[in-house]
């Protein structure tokens, strides 16, 4: 390599990690309440505007939900919390079963919501936290025609920015529903019992939306 080639390279290099630096600062200085408005924007635009998913294009929403609202989701704390104390019996392959399985259970189940998206709009409610707390509630509303549907997050913050990790829809929280429907599985058929379940579950709803 040239010496003017090889200068260059090294100055898009530091560009490169400048920016890459510049982007994960303003993600972990973006606020809880400010992460969930701009997805909930982002995504309820996107559908809006996407003529192949307000066709019924399942497979969009669920591309467009793994790649926008999923990064967003600590997956290992949420399956824990889900799996309960059953989740440290779990070996390590058998954890990476059971995140893998919920997530697309998780997947499926928030873009088949989304299907329903018409003329919704979002509004987040004032932020009830301290500055320095890592754990908060942020509290919002689905809208659409004067009707408003509770949908609210426990998240945590991390190096990273804050991260999801259960949901509230209309006062009944996510992981604690789950997990009575696991220990229930986990009781009859144990661990592996529960990821056949999930696996069977997520295989069927598959099914039915190529249907």
């Amino acid at each position: 390599m040239k010496r003017r080639s090889f200068h260059q390279f090294l100055c898009a290099l530091c560009g490169l990690c400048l920016a890459t630096s510049t982007f994960l600062a303003r993600a972990a200085e973006e606020g809880p309440d400010e992460l969930i408005r701009r997805l909930s924007v982002e995504v309820l635009d996107i559908i809006k505007a996407d003529k192949d998913v307000q066709s019924g294009d399942v497979r969009k929403i669920v591309s467009y939900v793994d790649s926008k609202i999923m990064p967003h989701v600590n997956f290992t704390r949420m399956t824990a919390a889900a799996v309960g104390r059953n989740w440290r019996q779990a070996t390590p392959e058998q954890q990476k079963r059971l995140q893998e399985e919920f997530k697309n259970l998780l997947v499926r189940t928030y873009s088949g919501a989304l299907t329903q998206v018409k003329d919704q709009t979002i509004n987040v409610k004032p932020l009830r936290a301290s500055p320095g707390d890592t754990e908060v509630v942020v509290r919002t509303d689905v809208i659409s025609r004067g009707d408003a549907v509770q949908l609210d997050y426990r998240m945590e913050k991390s190096p990273t920015g804050w991260r999801i990790y259960d949901l509230n829809v209309l006062g009944v929280w996510l992981v604690e529903t789950y997990r009575t429907q696991f220990a229930q599985e986990i009781s009859a058929r144990g661990i592996d019992g529960l990821i056949a379940a999930l696996a069977q579950r997520n295989k069927a709803g598959s099914a039915e939306k190529k249907s």
